[in-house]
């Protein structure tokens, strides 16, 4: 490339002057993310390199081309005027003539003159005569060089358009030329980088598929109906040292659609089923008079209509509609029944796990069976068809896929208030730090000592500063996924240093920066050093001890 741009340079020089799930597959996939992102690395170092150049000889070009454009349209004006001026110059040639005609005419006539003015009687006549005749002689004269010299000046400029034909061509065909190729070169090299990026957006999903893998250990619940705790909240255990660290969550995964534990908090404030629908699925419309007759198949081999199959969800206690949760119940039917439905469409059956929903093949009776009567032939539309309807059991004050807060009031201004203000306060899973340390001296908890949290960060600056000791910074106390050793605290130091990073002894001054509008951390603040949280997050979740996890989006740090 460098070698192209350097002829091109020279090529326009010339016409101025003429004019990233297994441990086995770990190792593969982190190898050819690495080399993937050497190869993007190397070709956007080369293009910003190259930028500055290529912008210069584009727009040296668009000089070119102007001039090019310039000329073409100073050759039509010649043009023209040549093709006037050859319309003329047959009436030129016929004045030409007389006006030679006349002139040798008077050359006779003032030559008899100049005779009679010594022979004549009468001079003063003869001299009046003889000066008539000159002055008239000199006036053909005139005329004849003038005619002459505008016969000379129109054949000069006809060669001269002609030359300027025979120049301008292979100019404005190698500029053509040229033009396409600095488009095409340019055009290759984001192509070429684009191929890169997506490859290495394909091989980074494929590590946070493994990292999924690592987070099933935590049992995750996504449905409010489950008997599954998953977390603890540690605030109030003491491990047994101080000081101590813990990275606490809001919400469950998926945290899209409906909140169970949020619609069950605005049942108890006052609001009914079709409001909670509204709030969680403002896309969707809905319609009253769905077929219930319509067959539902689950992947176990239970079939039958979509309204016995609602009555035989389980994805929400039947307690709470005695507790003002009614409409909860409803606007659950509501979303069960069009999930049901829309995955019938999308793959002709549905699964009877948390998975797609829970599904049990005796009804679940009560207050549930209540609400799928009460909303029997409710269906969420969207674009005339049943909706994918996604339902968490707790989102964490925040409903992800619309990005904005669930809870009453507006936005809140700090964590203390979004603990306050949340519909799905309530939910034991709303705000957790998930994992334990089974060692004693830890408690059976999440808290970690300031050199351990120090740790976390250490290989994050190290990672920053050189991206191939990845492989060697995962937690210490399991198995390298890649095969590779595993590089302790101490040695991390160590690496680091060589880098020219100064590593953390000890950490105790963190702290988080929120977006309270769409509900995402968005910055770790370490001792007045700021992380992107989304990085630090990934980091943690790959050194952490044992199954310590930040689980979502939004996340805060509790110190004791």
């Amino acid at each position: 490339m460098k070698e192209k741009i350097i002829l091109l340079m020279i090529l326009i020089l010339s016409l101025i002057i003429v004019v990233s799930v297994r441990a086995d597959e770990y190792d593969d996939i982190t190898k050819q993310l690495n080399d993937l992102k050497a190869s993007l690395d190397s070709s956007q170092r080369a293009t910003a390199n190259n930028e500055q150049s290529l912008r210069k000889l584009n727009s040296q070009l668009d000089d070119i081309k102007a001039q090019v454009a310039h000329l073409e349209s100073e050759i039509v004006k010649k043009e023209n005027e040549v093709q006037k001026g050859e319309q003329e110059l047959a009436h030129q040639k016929t004045l030409l003539d007389n006006r030679v005609v006349s002139y040798y005419k008077h050359l006779g006539s003032n030559s008899t003159a100049f005779i009679q003015l010594f022979l004549g009687d009468d001079l003063s006549t003869s001299l009046k005569q003889f000066f008539y005749q000159k002055t008239v002689m000199d006036d053909d004269k005139r005329a004849i060089v003038s005619i002459v010299m505008r016969v000379k000046d129109l054949e000069a400029r006809k060669a001269q358009l002609a030359a300027e034909k025979d120049r301008l061509g292979p100019i404005k065909e190698e500029v053509d030329r040229q033009a396409t190729f600095m488009t095409g070169e340019v055009t290759k090299s984001k192509a070429y980088e684009s191929q890169l990026q997506q490859q290495i957006v394909q091989l980074s999903a494929r590590q946070q598929e493994i990292l999924a893998q690592r987070l099933a250990s935590l049992n995750i619940p996504r449905s409010a109906g489950t008997s599954l705790r998953g977390c603890s909240d540690d605030r109030g255990i003491d491990p047994g040292f101080s000081p101590r660290i813990a990275f606490f969550t809001y919400g469950a995964p998926h945290r899209n659609g409906l909140n169970q534990y949020g619609a069950w908090g605005r049942a108890k404030s006052g609001q009914n089923e079709e409001q909670i629908l509204s709030e969680y699925y403002p896309g969707m419309s809905l319609r009253k008079d769905y077929d219930q007759n319509t067959n539902i198949t689950t992947t176990t081999g239970w079939s039958g209509t979509v309204e016995e199959y609602t009555k035989r969800i389980y994805e929400v206690p039947n307690s709470w509609g005695d507790q003002g949760g009614m409409a909860t119940l409803k606007a659950q039917a509501v979303a069960a029944r069009t999930y049901a439905l829309n995955s019938m469409q999308r793959n002709g059956s549905i699964c009877t796990t948390e998975s797609c929903q829970v599904f049990n093949p005796e009804p679940k009776g009560g207050n549930w069976e209540q609400a799928v009567n009460a909303t029997a032939g409710w269906v969420l539309i969207d674009g005339g068809n049943p909706g994918f309807t996604q339902y968490a059991s707790t989102h964490g004050g925040y409903i992800l896929n619309l990005g904005k807060f669930d809870g009453a009031g507006g936005n809140p201004g700090s964590f203390s208030e979004l603990n306050e203000r949340a519909y799905d306060r309530e939910s034991p899973w709303f705000y957790c730090d998930w994992g334990f340390r089974p060692e004693p001296e830890y408690n059976k908890t999440a808290w970690l000592k300031p050199d351990e949290v120090a740790d976390i960060v250490n290989t994050l600056l190290l990672v920053k500063r050189d991206s191939g000791t990845a492989e060697n910074l995962y937690q210490t106390d399991k198995a390298n996924p890649a095969g590779k050793e595993t590089w302790d605290t101490e040695r991390v130091k160590s690496e680091l240093r060589a880098r020219g990073g100064t590593p953390y002894d000890s950490v105790t001054d963190i702290s988080v920066g929120a977006d309270f509008g769409s509900g995402r951390t968005t910055s770790v603040n370490v001792a007045g050093t700021s992380f992107d949280a989304h990085e630090f997050k990934d980091r943690f979740n790959l050194r952490a001890p044992a199954n310590l996890q930040i689980v979502g989006p939004l996340y805060n740090v509790e110190k004791r």
